[in-house]
């Protein structure tokens, strides 16, 4: 669990039996609400909800390491690997509490958008700021 040391976010997430398939593991989609929930709970440190510019997806990938079957808990790490102009690109773990290990890797790239015009934009000095200082306080360089 070493790994996630170097990762500002660790969102819990237990494992529902309704996040399963008919193959008897957690559905390949499921992935992304874990990864979803936790770059929310990203925002949350960073206090963005009354910005003028929202985030958007513009793409994601999953790499899937090892399956996962209820019951367990996860810890879903959240980092932000690099700030572009007008978007960043996020890499998340997804530890399994049961398996004392990382089953899946993730990774996606971020838009800023123009509340108003819903147009990208360029992200704002003072939320670049926010990211570093975020990022930082677990020694991570962005």
């Amino acid at each position: 669990m070493s790994e996630l040391k170097q990762y500002p976010v660790i969102y819990e997430q237990p494992v529902a039996w309704g996040d399963m398939d008919a193959f008897g593991h957690v559905n390949n989609a499921m992935y992304y609400r874990y990864v979803e929930n936790a770059r929310l709970a990203y925002w949350g440190l960073l206090d963005l909800s009354n910005e003028s510019v929202v985030t958007v997806v513009s793409s994601n990938q999953c790499r899937y390491l090892r399956p996962v079957i209820f019951p367990d808990h996860l810890k879903v790490a959240a980092r932000i690997e690099e700030i572009r102009n007008s978007a960043f690109r996020m890499h998340y773990l997804l530890w399994s509490e049961k398996q004392q290990s990382i089953v899946a890797t993730s990774e996606a790239v971020i838009v800023c958008v123009d509340k108003t015009t819903m147009q990208k934009t360029e992200i704002p000095q003072y939320i670049r700021e926010k990211i570093k200082m975020l990022e930082l306080s677990v020694q991570h360089e962005i």
